[in-house]
């Protein structure tokens, strides 16, 4: 049986820091609002003349060099973003001749903070069909673009990165399996409800967020997405490692992992530093935990996101 398996990880974030304390002289609010209802103490801001593609370029650049793989060996590259370099073409277009690969398929997955998540399970169904073999999954934000950061209930919250991971074809189990959902029905919980028409913005092109109603639906998704990994895999709670969650919110992490009974021991937080970097999260979490030796070989990872649309899922891998 044919599966794939993550060899490589990367990630990158922009040099700028802007602290809890920075967005005090900036907006009405404070270090420890912020800390005890969300747990960021600082966030990441990229350049002006940094794009979406450009983190994603050192976040895979890094992944491939930690898998051996060069740009000639890619034949697939998904990139999940809410923040593209422009409309069209995809950044995944752009990151492909930025890295010099030529000929392969390339997309964006546009799915939110579960973009990486979709985007990932993505990857593991081409390969398990036999459709590619090395493939490139990338999650890169610049949430700092669309943010209102007179609105203190959200500017606070989001940051920018990119994070990578190299899938290669293998006769060993790595990703176990992957569960997607979606309820469109939530779209206007979360969103950025503005387009473009005539050259002119219509309608809002800041992130909109009902915080309570989020919070809820993200901790209920997120539990039941956990059970459908285990029971699909027929393991229990105790066999999960690590557990990596969407860095939204510390409460959710928490309350998440109260109700699964896993200690937070086992779960990977980058939250304080990075904030929330949707579809960058999940990847720069993993990065983190591998780099740091804590991401063993033969361990259950079990990855986990949720998203404006609303969307949500998980994947889990076997190291």
């Amino acid at each position: 049986m044919m599966y794939s398996r993550i060899v490589g990880t990367g990630s990158y974030l922009p040099e700028k820091i802007l602290t809890n304390h920075d967005l005090e002289r900036m907006v009405d609010t404070s270090d420890e609002w912020i800390r005890t209802r969300t747990g960021i103490a600082e966030r990441r801001i990229a350049a002006d003349n940094q794009m979406a593609s450009d983190l994603a370029l050192n976040a895979s650049r890094e992944a491939m060099e930690a898998a051996g793989v060069t740009a000639a060996d890619i034949d697939l590259i998904i990139v999940a973003t809410t923040t593209p370099d422009v409309i069209f073409p995809s950044t995944a277009c752009i990151l492909q001749d930025k890295l010099g690969a030529k000929g392969c398929p390339v997309f964006d997955v546009q799915a939110v903070c579960s973009g990486f998540i979709y985007a990932l399970a993505t990857a593991d169904m081409f390969i398990r069909a036999g459709k590619c073999r090395t493939a490139l999954v990338v999650g890169t934000e610049i949430y700092s673009r669309i943010l209102d950061w007179t609105d203190r209930t959200t500017c606070v919250l989001f940051g920018d990165g990119a994070g990578a991971v190299i899938l290669t074809r293998s006769d060993q189990p790595g990703v176990l399996s992957s569960h997607l959902h979606a309820d469109g029905s939530h779209s206007k919980i979360l969103a950025v409800p503005g387009s473009i028409c005539g050259g002119k913005v219509q309608g809002t092109p800041f992130v909109t967020m009902e915080g309570n109603t989020v919070f809820k639906f993200a901790i209920k998704v997120l539990e039941e997405v956990v059970y459908e990994a285990l029971a699909e895999n027929n393991l229990q709670v105790s066999d999960i490692d690590w557990l990596i969650p969407h860095q939204a919110n510390i409460r959710i992490i928490v309350s998440t992992a109260r109700k699964l009974g896993i200690s937070m021991e086992k779960v990977v937080v980058t939250l304080d530093r990075q904030g929330n970097t949707s579809a960058a999260s999940i990847p720069l979490a993993l990065d983190a935990a591998v780099r740091d030796g804590r991401i063993k070989s033969g361990q259950h990872v079990l990855l986990e996101g949720v998203g404006g649309g609303f969307t949500w899922g998980s994947v889990l891998i076997r190291w």
